[in-house]
């Protein structure tokens, strides 16, 4: 095994002080020091070899430290480097057993703590970089969350964010440079915040209070179709539901989402897990940007967006584990670029209420085989001073496993 040459030390606003020893050595003992410059001045004391400041784009200064390997270095780091931190990228390209790691409390311990709350019980969101409507998906009344924000003007726009969407009654809580002598902690109800001053390093604690109205996510799939912004073109909840079921997401996959419309199988995909992945297709310019206003709405801002048809618009994507089709399936061309795109052992679910669609995944279950079913439902509605069902249209689903080491010809 190789000897560790890389040690990465987490570093606290309580700089040297909040270090063992053996940290301490590391640092004093590196022939190089990289850190941001808030690190680098923390730790000045220690510090004998090279300072290399974080360099824009972050990659070239995981080159620098890569092209140092063997020679004694040190990275200093926010916190715990394995949560949401530096030591997460160095471990992509280092081998663990290159390197010594001395983490510190993260944020969000010294949050808690300083609050009493129950890290188990808590949500621990990272909205450093990331988009702020993140937060979104775990808007639940009485739940508690710790988002770690960019900059000074992080609680401001979560405050803003909580009272737009029907939250203003939520307790928000600032915590700033904590574990230094600048820490300071003030709360403040969302729809009245007020805090002009806010230091670049804080973390927000959310006490969730919904008001009349507020827009809660439930955790099921078949969410209620008036969250979505749509222009009739969207899976109804219960069709998108037994779809969701059908299309079984599974741990770190990526779905195609072919004739997307509204984007609300691709989102609630995303939903489903932080590690899942979608692409949404679509050819309408309009429904791309709602389907692009609907993942930041339900906080998948990551939903990646594809203009353009299927099966021209499908070159070039990454080989998707899922592929529903809700639109466009029966045109020349797509259903043959689908099978032969899926990865073997691949879930594909295509949705049909046109007789034309329909005749193709009968062909196609004819031929490949698979499961197929016919979804009807009706809906109580008013006939004239009473009540009766009024039917929707039948969808037929087809739904098919692609075998290992096959390819559809």
């Amino acid at each position: 095994m190789p000897a560790p040459w890389l040690t990465i030390v987490g570093i606290g606003e309580d700089g040297l002080a909040g270090l063992g020893s053996e940290a301490k050595a590391a640092i004093a003992g590196a022939e190089m020091v990289f850190g941001g410059a808030r690190h680098l001045e923390l730790a000045d004391a220690a510090i004998r070899g090279e300072r290399h400041a974080w360099l824009s784009p972050f990659e070239r200064s995981i080159e620098a430290v890569l092209a140092a390997r063997g020679r004694p270095v040190a990275v200093l780091a926010s916190g715990d480097p394995f949560f949401h931190g530096v030591g997460v990228t160095l471990c992509r390209r280092i081998a663990r057993a290159e390197m010594r790691v001395f983490p510190a409390p993260s944020s969000f311990s010294l949050a808690a703590s300083r609050l009493g709350w129950a890290l188990q019980d808590t949500v621990c969101v990272s909205l450093h970089g990331r988009p702020i409507d993140l937060i979104r998906p775990h808007l639940h009344p009485g739940s508690r969350i710790l988002a770690l924000t960019s900059d000074s003007d992080g609680p401001a726009d979560l405050a803003a964010l909580l009272a737009e969407s029907g939250f203003g009654a939520s307790r928000l809580t600032v915590l700033e440079a904590l574990g230094g002598t600048r820490e300071r902690v003030s709360s403040h109800r969302a729809d009245r915040f007020a805090l002009a001053d806010a230091d670049m390093l804080n973390v927000c604690a959310v006490e969730v209070v919904a008001g009349e109205g507020a827009r809660i996510l439930p955790y099921t799939s078949g969410l209620d179709d008036g969250l979505f912004e749509h222009d009739g073109q969207i899976t109804k909840r219960e069709v998108r539901a037994l779809t969701l079921s059908a299309l079984a997401p599974r741990h770190g996959e990526l779905l195609w989402d072919i004739g997307a419309g509204s984007g609300s199988i691709g989102i609630e995909w995303m939903l489903a897990d932080p590690s899942l992945r979608a692409i949404a297709i679509e050819g309408h310019p309009e429904r791309a940007a709602r389907i692009r206003r609907n993942a930041r709405g339900f906080g998948v801002p990551g939903l990646s967006v594809v203009e353009g048809t299927a099966p021209g618009a499908l070159a070039g994507l990454a080989a998707p584990d899922a592929i529903f089709i809700g639109g466009g399936g029966s045109e020349a061309g797509v259903m043959e670029a689908v099978l032969a795109g899926l990865k073997p052992g691949g879930r594909l679910v295509a949705n049909a209420v046109t007789t034309e669609m329909e005749a193709v995944l009968l062909a196609r279950h004819a031929r490949l085989g698979g499961s197929l079913i016919r979804i009807d439902i009706a809906r109580a509605a008013p006939v004239g001073r009473m009540t009766g069902w009024r039917p929707a249209m039948p969808v037929t689903q087809w739904r098919w496993v692609k075998p290992a080491q096959q390819t559809e010809e």
